[in-house]
């Protein structure tokens, strides 16, 4: 058996108690992450189940649509329930279904958070992560106005996406940082440094892309594994996350209340020692 305690929840901020399963909202929307999901009700059930069934951390942003994952979270879950942490993001244009433009620019962020809080129906935004840092803006800049909501009392906690270890340094500069998103699975292991330092920050590691079971080599592995514990491949995946460290959040998505309840299910499974192993080497 694991020698290892996995925790099951994890105060961001060292304030807000969250459940280390969460809920990513990008799939509730329209092909292309553009627009409406075609079946709204349906999209809807799926964030009320994933609320009723524990999820307290569900994860959004204004460039999902752009803007009407948010509207749809607020129509489904509006006025929220005690403890319930939303998270969502901005620093992107999204003209088209193809499109995802990094706009850092001072007054673009500021009008998206502002659109955020009317969106969301809440007068503080739990976590606001910026979601690309612009590479023609000066993060100093962009983050200007986060610190700003942030004294305002408008967001109470500032993550970041897809840094490294000096962008999340210059960042905090400016504003405390308490997560950071990154991609990150069992078989795309880019930003392990990234983790590690986190790990050590105590900030909380966010990864997107979770069920991500790994290359064709590793598949022998988890599917003796996935037998073992009477599991699914992406239920491993997701076990292997809780294990490899107690800080990592977990939002796996899905527009579909049987896969959610799968995916929920993978924090009931517990890996041992020489299974984490045999998946991580």
């Amino acid at each position: 058996m694991s020698t290892q305690t996995i925790e099951q929840t994890w105060k961001l901020g060292e304030q807000l108690e969250i459940n280390r399963l969460g809920y990513g909202a990008m799939q509730l929307a329209g092909r292309g992450v553009f627009g409406d999901p075609k079946d709204r009700e349906g999209a809807k059930k799926v964030l009320q189940t994933a609320v009723a069934g524990g999820v307290n951390f569900i994860d959004t942003a204004e460039a999902y649509g752009p803007r009407t994952n948010e509207i749809l979270i607020a129509d489904a879950l509006h006025p929220y329930q005690q403890g319930l942490v939303i998270a969502t993001k901005g620093g992107f244009d999204r003209p088209s279904a193809e499109a995802w433009i990094p706009n850092g620019k001072p007054a673009h962020i500021r009008e998206q958070i502002e659109g955020s809080l009317k969106r969301l129906k809440v007068d503080t935004i739990d976590l606001w992560q910026l979601h690309r840092i612009d590479s023609n803006v000066p993060v100093e800049e962009t983050l200007a106005p986060v610190a700003d909501a942030v004294q305002a009392g408008k967001i109470r906690y500032v993550g970041l996406s897809e840094v490294n270890i000096a962008q999340i340094e210059r960042a905090e500069k400016v504003v405390p940082i308490v997560s950071v998103q990154n991609l990150y699975n069992l078989g795309n292991r880019q930003w392990e440094e990234v983790l590690n330092y986190t790990i050590k920050r105590n900030i909380a590691f966010i990864p997107w892309y979770p069920l991500a079971s790994g290359p064709d080599a590793l598949a022998p592995k988890i599917n003796s594994i996935a037998q073992a514990h009477n599991a699914t491949v992406a239920q491993i995946a997701l076990a292997w996350l809780l294990h490899r460290a107690n800080n990592i959040l977990l939002i796996p998505g899905t527009s579909s209340v049987g896969h959610l309840n799968e995916n929920l299910a993978a924090g009931d499974i517990t890996l041992t020692d020489a299974e984490f192993e045999a998946l991580s080497n």
